[in-house]
């Protein structure tokens, strides 16, 4: 288990960018990225294998340069605006949490609109709305709003412990004409099961390259995206060995990886240790949940300084108390604009993506939430009106997203 101390994370940090300074230097794509010489290792690892199985090679080949979708591979500029991390056929039962004292009744409830409030404020203490799906017709029809708001594709983020459903994602994107791109992997500890937990980095690693290259759940529908791979905090055993098995099955397929934190500062540092010390491309991966994770302005600098993508993806999410890490306050949208905003201003455009992490039916507009549109609807006009340019938004859904999904 990697857990670092202050001292030692920025003697890390400093390591991996070369020397004691790594500033981030000025430009379009300047400084920030790993070093891409060899970094020393306070143990020895064994080399990420590589499958010399004439399909697989055939396969990655055809892969490079292109887009992974569930329909087939597309060219990077048939992508269009693109939301990095939703759902859209998921169960987020693992979840659940018990309402307050004398709330119980609640947690068995379907929705209604006089419980639509407390359901804002308690998403995950109603059983029904873990079930997003359920909603597959409503989900469809949003995707259909979406795509006339100006939405060209969805990262679906959903992995195995999650109830991902890649026939569901199809049809969905055949119905709808949005890109949707599949996520491989595995989720948080809590969703692994026995088997998982049995195999070793070299089985996971298997298991998620088989997801990208021949298709995923016994279908041939491929995965163009590992992830979201589930973290704790402090990574566990059995998640210390997915991400390792990520890092070996990115650096052999040349893929995107999207990650999902635990619930502290220091977990995104953690991770990306041992992403790149397993040999993984910290320029092609992308750390989730960045609003609700780190706070100090100071530390989100040195974090960005790493080189990975930034993702801001709780848009539409406000509520009192975060049920899942009560010691977090979630920023509203206007402050994650800001901080956006901010990032911007320090040279970071090119490193940031956007979405909404919808997951719960209440999000959805069929039972009152934003739904897919919101960002394009909602939160495009208001980065307009606080200084953001329409260069710096089309960077940010259309330009960084098709540079992380493409294949090398």
């Amino acid at each position: 288990m990697l857990i670092l101390r202050p001292t030692a994370r920025r003697a890390w940090l400093a390591r991996l960018r070369g020397g004691p300074g790594g500033r981030r230097s000025s430009g379009k794509h300047g400084g920030g990225a790993l070093n891409t010489k060899p970094t020393p290792r306070v143990w020895e690892r064994k080399k990420p294998r590589r499958k010399e199985h004439w399909r697989n090679k055939v396969e990655m080949s055809s892969q490079r340069g292109k887009i992974q979708t569930v329909l087939g591979l597309i060219k990077p500029s048939q992508l269009g605006s693109t939301l990095t991390h939703e759902h859209l056929t998921m169960s987020f039962s693992c979840c659940y949490y018990p309402p307050p004292p004398g709330q119980e009744e609640l947690s068995e409830k379907s929705i209604e609109m006089k419980n639509l409030f407390w359901l804002k404020q308690n998403p995950y203490s109603n059983k029904e709305n873990l079930l997003l799906y359920q909603e597959t017709d409503a989900v469809r029809e949003e995707l259909l709003h979406y795509k006339a708001a100006g939405g060209g594709a969805i990262v679906e983020n959903t992995t195995t412990g999650l109830m991902r459903d890649m026939k569901t994602l199809k049809h969905l994107a055949e119905e709808t004409g949005v890109h949707i791109i599949a996520g491989a992997g595995f989720y948080v500890d809590a969703t692994h099961s026995p088997e998982t937990r049995a195999m070793s980095v070299e089985q996971l690693t298997d298991v998620i390259i088989n997801e990208v290259l021949n298709g995923a759940d016994g279908t041939d529908i491929k995965c163009g995206v590992i992830g979201e791979i589930g973290c704790s905090w402090p990574l566990t055993e059995s998640e210390n060995k997915v991400v390792q098995a990520t890092a070996h099955a990115q650096s052999q397929l040349g893929c995107p990886v999207i990650i999902h934190p635990g619930r502290h500062s220091d977990s995104p540092f953690q991770i990306m240790r041992v992403l790149q010390e397993a040999g993984g491309d910290v320029s092609k991966t992308v750390m989730s949940h960045l609003d609700r994770t780190i706070f100090d302005e100071k530390k989100l600098l040195e974090f960005a300084q790493l080189g990975c993508y930034l993702e801001y993806d709780l848009f539409g999410t406000e509520f009192l108390l975060y049920q899942m890490c009560p010691d977090i306050d979630m920023p509203s949208d206007n402050e994650r604009i800001l901080r956006i905003r901010m990032l911007i201003n320090e040279g970071y455009e090119d490193k940031l993506l956007i979405a909404h992490d919808i997951h719960t039916k209440n999000r959805l507009k069929k039972y009152g939430g934003h739904g897919y549109s919101h960002i394009l609807e909602n939160i495009v006009p208001k980065m307009l009106v606080r200084g953001i340019s329409q260069n710096q938004i089309n960077q940010l859904l259309v330009a960084n997203p098709k540079q992380w999904l493409t294949f090398k």
